[in-house]
């Protein structure tokens, strides 16, 4: 998965349409998620499309998700979140402020609400299970 500063740097560089263009390639390099782990459980509450988050804990207590969405640009939103926060040590992942490592994109401004309002879900998903497995 590629950094979020290298994400940036080409998304900086782009006007509008390029912009959802490098959303949706980003949706489609994420991990395939298997169907039956899009379940009720992995389901992110509060987002327009449907976008399912499983975490895998790996055994060095580094962080891992499986993420998928029904639709192409909210997938690529998904990746770009888990950009953040992909193999990193879920201590870390706890306390950061992945909110802010998301505000140079200022996806509220360039997508709409309708896309953009379950991204606060998921980033509330990703750090609760961060702080659960950094606290064992």
């Amino acid at each position: 998965m590629r950094s979020l500063d290298d994400i940036f740097d080409e998304y900086d560089f782009l006007d509008g349409d390029d912009r959802y263009r490098l959303l949706i390639e980003l949706g489609r390099t994420l991990e395939p998620m298997p169907d039956a782990l899009k379940t009720a459980a992995t389901l992110v509450r509060g987002c327009s499309a449907s976008v399912w988050v499983y975490p895998v804990p790996q055994g060095d207590g580094r962080l891992h998700f499986l993420a998928d969405s029904n639709a192409a640009i909210t997938k690529g939103i998904v990746a770009l979140v888990l950009s953040a926060v992909q193999d990193r040590p879920a201590a870390a992942v706890a306390a950061m402020d992945i909110a802010a490592a998301l505000a140079p994109f200022d996806l509220t401004r360039q997508l709409s609400s309708n896309r953009t309002q379950g991204v606060p879900n998921m980033i509330a998903l990703v750090q609760e299970t961060a702080r659960r497995i950094a606290d064992g």
